[in-house]
């Protein structure tokens, strides 16, 4: 017997395959590398949004233009 390839999983199947391994990182953060040049960018991005509080978008600003770019 062969054993199943996540490529043969049903749609929903792949996503509760997606959901779970998110959840599994999520539950120990910490061993989730994390390179220097992307902390060097959430420090670059936070100093510009605390010099110009104006630049940053509220969460519904940010879904509507998911949902203008994406038409939905």
């Amino acid at each position: 017997m062969n054993p199943v390839s996540v490529f043969d999983l049903s749609p929903a199947e792949k996503l509760q395959l997606v959901e779970d391994l998110w959840d599994d990182l999520a539950a120990t953060p910490q061993t989730v590398p994390v390179h220097q040049w992307q902390k060097d960018e959430l420090a670059r991005r936070k100093a510009n949004l605390q010099k110009n509080p104006a630049s940053g978008l509220s969460w519904e600003e940010v879904q509507s233009r998911v949902r203008s770019r994406h038409g939905r």
